[in-house]
């Protein structure tokens, strides 16, 4: 009898100009929680192990200046590290802007009948409407992000 391999832990990198303001909307739109690193930030400066200038203060505390992850709320989290062990988006400094159309975007599913004020709300949060899609096989909003990310809203 063969055994099933352990499922393999993964994460969704998405480049970014500024991951901090990333880290904010898609942890808005998501209801997820941005991850408190300050804990081993601190432990990596009073170390010498981490140049003051690879951090920046965000919402009152260190966080890393290249790098931010969102996680979901109810997944566990490394307590020492404040790093999420299951559901995550991270977002990671590249000096280069987005040029061309995502080879890969999420799909967020809140349900027809709450769509529009789904919609809505993350107009709110920073996002766009790119378009309204009407087929049938179903009906959708294609939208981006502050940075231009593509992302739909079914």
């Amino acid at each position: 009898m063969t055994e099933t391999p352990a499922p393999v832990h993964w994460k969704l990198v998405v480049d970014a100009a500024d991951p901090h303001a990333q880290a904010d909307f898609w942890a808005g739109a998501l209801h997820y929680a941005v991850e408190d690193n300050s804990a081993l930030i601190e432990r990596l400066l009073a170390a010498g192990a981490l140049p003051g200038a690879a951090t920046v203060e965000f919402h009152g505390r260190p966080a890393f200046r290249d790098l931010i992850a969102v996680r979901h709320p109810e997944d566990p989290f490394d307590a020492d590290s404040g790093t999420g062990l299951g559901r995550r988006l991270l977002f990671q400094r590249v000096p280069e802007a987005k040029t061309v159309k995502n080879r890969l975007h999420l799909d967020l599913h809140p349900g027809a009948e709450r769509r529009a004020d789904e919609v809505e709300r993350l107009r709110a949060l920073g996002a766009s409407v790119l378009q309204e899609v009407k087929e049938p096989s179903g009906a959708w909003v294609v939208m981006t992000d502050p940075e231009g990310n593509e992302f739909c809203v079914h």
